[in-house]
């Protein structure tokens, strides 16, 4: 009677066991939902294995744009810590992300490029525009003034068109969020620019024309990470084509 009462339990356990093993065999083929945000704000999802590999997500993408000009591009995610990372196209996405699925990433311009005029293609040029309007909001692009006055007013050309008092109210650029700091002194020089220098340039012409004067710019391209200078003040590190740059904290 011991022994038939000592059996029951032992088989109970055995039978949860091989439970749990065919349950995580089976996962190994369960689809996981990627839901990628592109350069416009716009979303594209896709079902993944863990077995993918991050080429696969850039490969979808670069397909869904029709997009030849691949290597600028790049796809990025942010973990629990908040850092942002890149995917690294041959290794397995599941293995890269320390998060659950689904997953949300991001398509991005990983490697700017230095003389914008060598890019062949239009839409490649365009999605550097839209990836240069991202920096500029979130105040990656560091510049003069005078600069931010053009850039913005590029913006506004390739978005708006030329100026028409008919249909453009009179504060109708501080309705559009340029800069992620935007004084009325700056939207002024932004108007100046886009009604008397601007005028009859096609969307493609300003996109390309902003282009042209971020590339000059010393923080085109950098992606500033948090740290300290040698005094323990706040600065930036960036990486750039001439190698690491610190930049102020201010």
């Amino acid at each position: 009677m011991f022994a038939s009462c000592h059996c029951a339990p032992r088989g109970r356990r055995t039978m949860k066991m091989i439970h749990f093993r065919s349950s995580s065999i089976k996962s190994l083929n369960q689809e996981m939902k990627c839901t990628i945000r592109l350069l416009d704000d716009s979303e594209v999802s896709c079902h993944i294995q863990r077995e993918t590999k991050g080429q696969f997500l850039i490969e979808y993408i670069c397909n869904y744009y029709s997009l030849l000009e691949k290597d600028y591009f790049g796809i990025r995610y942010v973990d629990p810590e908040k850092q942002r990372h890149w995917l690294e196209p041959n290794k397995s996405i599941f293995k890269q992300m320390k998060s659950h699925p689904p997953y949300t990433m991001c398509f991005r311009v990983k490697f700017y490029p230095h003389e914008p005029l060598k890019i062949k293609e239009e839409l490649t040029r365009y999605l550097l525009y839209l990836q240069i309007k991202r920096d500029i909001f979130h105040g990656r692009l560091l510049c003069s003034f005078s600069d931010a006055a053009y850039l913005g007013a590029c913006i506004v050309q390739a978005e708006f068109g030329d100026y028409y008092p008919d249909e453009h109210p009179e504060n109708y650029i501080s309705e559009f969020e340029i800069f992620p700091k935007q004084s009325q002194k700056l939207e002024r020089e932004i108007m100046e620019i886009h009604n008397n220098e601007l005028r009859g340039q096609s969307p493609a012409i300003a996109e390309f024309n902003l282009l042209l004067k971020a590339h000059t710019l010393e923080t085109y391209g950098v992606d500033p990470h948090p740290c300290k200078d040698s005094r323990g003040a706040t600065a930036f590190l960036g990486f750039t084509a001439a190698g690491f740059v610190v930049f102020p904290g201010k």
